[in-house]
């Protein structure tokens, strides 16, 4: 769930790959290039989310943006998110929202967006959302988690980080009961689980100095 960022911060964003992209497009970068990380694109991609969510209606955006399969981790537990959507109707305010970090995979087949949300009531939180890579280069979330605590406050820029590349030495163990979604070469991880019980929880393992790390754990115990 997550006003758009300030245009400082998109181009900010859109820089981490403005040396590559000189003299070209960027989707004819994006095909050249092949399967590389391009966490700009995946936080152009949230920050649009957000726009279409404020100008199309909340939900039209995010059946627009879902990814084949998408989850929606909510407090009833983990369910499928388009036919959950399709039944929904825009509300009147849609809730706005911002992302303040990003991991990527090596390869970027997968990342990892996180910020923060406020809804039309004034109830604020944290949000993290999973980005799939689509055949056609574009990304698309698949799974959305959202829960209320404290505003965080905000950073000057977006932070951007890129897993290592090679395969891990190990992955870290994850929990029998959560479900593993992975990038294509294994260097980003994210585990979920989530019960009627309104218990959620999601962790994000990430390929950094030779190992894997825990950068997300995120556990919600309340029926919020």
């Amino acid at each position: 769930m997550k006003p758009i960022a300030a245009l400082a911060c998109l181009a900010a964003a859109l820089g981490l790959s403005a040396c590559a992209t000189s003299g070209m497009s960027r989707d004819r970068y994006d095909r050249l290039v092949g399967d590389v990380a391009n966490p700009s694109k995946v936080i152009a991609t949230e920050l649009a989310f957000a726009q279409a969510a404020r100008t199309e209606g909340q939900w039209t955006a995010f059946r627009e943006y879902a990814g084949e399969g998408a989850v929606i981790l909510g407090p009833g537990g983990a369910i499928a998110a388009m036919p959950w959507l399709k039944q929904q109707t825009d509300p009147a305010q849609a809730v706005s929202w911002e992302p303040y970090a990003v991991w990527s995979s090596c390869d970027g087949s997968l990342a990892v967006t996180r910020g923060t949300y406020s809804e039309p009531g004034g109830v604020q939180g944290t949000f993290d959302t999973v980005w799939h890579r689509q055949k056609d280069g574009d990304y698309r979330w698949v799974l959305d988690f959202a829960y209320p605590d404290a505003a965080e406050e905000k950073p000057e820029m977006i932070a951007a980080k890129v897993a290592d590349c090679g395969a891990p030495a190990a992955q870290l163990v994850a929990d029998p009961a959560t479900t593993r979604i992975a990038s294509d070469d294994n260097t980003l991880v994210v585990d979920y689980a989530g019960s009627a019980s309104g218990a959620r929880q999601v962790t994000v393992g990430f390929l950094t100095d030779g190992a894997m790390q825990s950068v997300v754990d995120d556990a919600v115990t309340t029926n919020d």
